[in-house]
């Protein structure tokens, strides 16, 4: 780190509220199927959650905070197998939010969480429990949805999970990079060329705004099997 560095805001507020909502809930979503009896209504409940999480992050990806929009960290694979060489665009900062390598992983991840949400929309135990979209699909798409859902879907999910957390692992032990406290505070002590995000009361505001009408379009979809 060069003398010319200063505390830098990287993650947003929703950004990071975001994040550590979705860690929870996907933890309490996998620990209530596991339980299975009368933990699935809360399992469903946690699905809802997340599925709000989801359509949010998707908005937030692109009106959000510079580091959090999509734009920021959507790599080719060939820059991605630059930065794996030490290679990398110089002065890209692509060591600011998400490098090449963990934007990859955190788009696989939200793109199996994404399939897990709507494969347990149509998905239907034939004990108790169902999806609200059950009804509208056929009978064998709905067999192949609540397979994946409570097979490989979830064992993917957990690890996805478990890789996640030995990444970060390796960055503190190994490289002595702390990735878990700016997702915390926000801030990244980075050289003072870098832009930091914007993260005012307007754009919390607009971040409230969109997890509100993504919760109330959820809702409404929720209730398709009352």
């Amino acid at each position: 780190m060069t003398r010319d560095a200063a505390m830098v805001r990287v993650w947003d507020l929703p950004t990071r509220l975001f994040h550590w909502s979705l860690a929870a809930g996907v933890v309490l979503a996998i620990v209530s199927a596991r339980l299975g009896g009368a933990a699935m209504t809360w399992h469903m409940r946690f699905g809802y959650a997340i599925f709000t999480l989801l359509a949010f992050r998707l908005g937030w990806g692109f009106v959000g905070g510079r580091w959090s929009r999509f734009a920021a960290f959507a790599y080719a694979p060939a820059r991605t197998w630059r930065y794996l060489r030490g290679t990398g665009v110089p002065h890209a900062h692509e060591d600011v939010g998400h490098n090449p390598l963990g934007a990859w992983s955190v788009f696989v991840l939200l793109g199996v969480l994404a399939a897990q949400v709507a494969t347990g929309l149509v998905a239907d135990d034939e004990i108790a429990s169902n999806g609200p979209l059950f009804r509208y699909v056929s009978a064998a798409t709905s067999e192949s949805a609540s397979h994946w859902h409570g097979g490989a879907g979830q064992w993917t999910i957990i690890g996805l999970s478990v890789v996640h957390v030995v990444a970060i692992s390796f960055y503190a032990l190994k490289r002595r990079r702390n990735l878990v406290a700016p997702m915390i505070h926000g801030d990244k002590r980075l050289g003072v060329d870098v832009p930091a995000t914007i993260d005012t009361a307007r754009t919390r505001v607009v971040a409230l705004l969109i997890v509100t009408a993504c919760a109330i379009g959820v809702a409404a979809i929720a209730r398709l099997d009352a």
